[in-house]
């Protein structure tokens, strides 16, 4: 950079020259002066830099001294060690490597196992459970000790207690045995599933596997530990970003309690100030007992990068001698249904008086689930509609295109941000727009919302919307399907979900089949249903309640309050 800044400097006078020939004595005698610098481009000197020119012949190369360095040299040959390997593994012909695939095996005791070999230097394995949040009841009692404990937010603690101790390690040994392996890992929770995850060396991916699978059948839960991740906890709800406090409560509101009960979809996902005190390692326990070491049909081990009958092996070592306990591992699943409603959270105002602050509102409606004929056209609908925020830093192909963002954020000012979003569970889903504006234009921006669904209702998409929208759609999935992270948990997701799994040919086509037909009807299914609306922000004041958005939508339909 400081070459760049002396060039830069040096040329100056020649290029002004050539544009004010009147002023050429004026700049060749500041050029004999000495040239003022700043110190921030040159801190390390204390004086100025001494400019000069030199010629390509007049640089005279000098020999190199011997240098007196103890270090090594490497010698010419290029091998790294001491002496070349005795032997290195020949190049592989291309036309002798299969054609990646997805292949699955179940095994005798219901584990199955899905992978896709890559054939790159990286692999990337895990294991992806049957349950989630939804699962969480406020009291359970553990069968083996007839002790009742609450397993209200354990999710939450398990991701952030994965890879801790086990029965054969402390967490920092296992920190430091997959840093010595060049591996990473990661652990997440939905409100359906749970995910663990190992990314590691191919030559290292059988000692990672076995740590992984460690961690997740015999971990040591210790009370220490424990109490530590509730303190991450407590500290990530004081500093909860108002968008996920947003979508949770339009979670809670979509699937309201029913005869006093919440509902399996209505649960929160992140662990409440009110459940925090009473998590304890044996929820922790009582959990795993209940829907993980009793249940090997609800287990899938997948990989990418990674020979399928490796994996087999190595799921065979670590997951086959589980054997399913019907009376404990019955399926706990209660579908929920979608009521509406509304939630409104006014929050504290931030202690930063320089950050501005927002009204963050959303209007969702129900939509079909992971088995709906409906989940493409969604999922279509949802590229079309586009957004995001009214800055975006970045190259082309931000989606700047998309109907939000040329009928919302390029039209209002005050629009900070609108984007469509989805949300898919088992039985159900929702399909919305969310947006974020000053406090003083929550009731435009609730109103421009509603509009966006009365067009979508009314009105076929264009020709041209509809094919943007269907050519994004497959661009985003192929280019995801390029990591192998994202190809990971796509085929263990799509098992644990479907018990097979759709190549990317056949999904581009189901894109493509989609009409403007087809997205209409998804709209006009969707708001006959009562709609769910969630509001934060510091003033909600201006923001239309569930009654006059029903309204503006022209509906009559009963309305709930969560």
């Amino acid at each position: 950079m400081m070459n760049a800044v002396v060039r830069s400097v040096a040329r100056c006078p020649s290029r002004c020259r050539l544009r004010h020939s009147n002023k050429g004595r004026h700049f060749a005698a500041q050029a004999q002066q000495q040239i003022p610098y700043s110190e921030n481009e040159f801190p390390d000197r204390r004086e100025a830099p001494i400019i000069s020119r030199t010629k390509a012949v007049d640089v005279v190369v000098t020999s190199k001294p011997q240098s007196n360095s103890q270090h090594r040299v490497i010698p010419s040959t290029r091998s790294i060690g001491v002496e070349r390997p005795a032997y290195i593994p020949p190049n592989v012909p291309i036309d002798s490597l299969e054609i990646p695939e997805t292949k699955i095996t179940t095994l005798s005791n219901g584990v199955r196992v899905g992978s896709m070999e890559t054939y790159s230097q990286v692999s990337t394995v895990g294991v992806l459970l049957d349950f989630g949040s939804r699962h969480e009841l406020e009291q359970y009692t553990v069968p083996s000790t007839n002790k009742a404990v609450s397993t209200a937010g354990v999710n939450h603690l398990m991701e952030l207690l994965a890879f801790n101790s086990t029965k054969n390690y402390d967490g920092t040994e296992i920190r430091n045995i997959l840093e010595t392996l060049g591996g990473a890992t990661f652990a997440q929770s939905s409100r359906e599933q749970m995910m663990y995850c190992v990314d590691v060396l191919r030559p290292n991916v059988n000692e990672a596997f076995n740590l992984l699978g460690e961690t997740i059948q015999s971990p040591i839960v210790q009370e220490i530990e424990v109490e530590e991740m509730k303190q991450v906890i407590m500290f990530q709800t004081m500093d909860m970003m108002p968008q996920v406090l947003m979508g949770e409560g339009l979670q809670l509101a979509a699937y309201g309690p029913m005869d006093g009960k919440l509902q399996q979809l209505g649960r929160p996902h992140f662990c409440t100030a009110e459940a925090l005190p009473n998590l304890t390692a044996d929820s922790v326990h009582a959990f795993r007992e209940q829907h993980l070491l009793n249940n090997p049909e609800g287990i899938v081990v997948s990989g990418s990068g990674i020979s399928h009958d490796a994996l087999v092996e190595l799921a065979e070592a670590n997951f086959g001698h589980m054997t399913s306990n019907k009376s404990d591992s019955a399926k706990t699943t209660v579908p929920s249904i979608y009521t509406g409603g509304e939630y409104r959270l006014q929050t504290e105002p931030s202690p930063h008086s320089a950050k501005e602050e927002f009204t963050h509102i959303a209007v969702a409606f129900e939509v079909g689930g992971w088995h709906s004929l409906d989940l493409v056209p969604t999922c279509v609908l949802q590229t079309l509609l586009g957004g995001g925020s009214s800055f975006s830093a970045g190259g082309p192909g931000k989606g700047m295109y998309s109907r939000l963002y040329r009928e919302i954020l390029n039209r209002h000012r005050w629009a900070e941000s609108a984007e469509a979003f989805t949300s898919f569970h088992a039985e159900s889903g929702l399909w919305g727009i969310s947006g974020s504006c000053p406090p003083q234009f929550g009731r435009e921006m609730a109103t421009t919302i509603v509009q966006q669904f009365d067009k979508l209702a009314n009105d076929f998409v264009t020709d041209e919307e509809l094919d943007r929208a269907r050519n994004m759609l497959k661009c985003n999935v192929l280019t995801q399907l390029e990591s192998r992270l994202v190809l990971f948990e796509d085929i263990g997701r799509q098992i644990l979900t479907y018990g097979k799994r759709e190549d990317a040919v056949t999904m581009c086509a189901k894109i493509d089949a989609v009409t403007k037909e087809d997205i209409r009807e998804v709209v006009r299914k969707a708001i006959k249903k009562p709609p769910t609306v969630s509001s934060v922000g510091v003033d909600i004041s201006t923001v239309p309640d569930i009654g006059q958005i029903t309204q503006m939508l022209g509906k009559n339909s009963h309305k709930r309050t969560w």
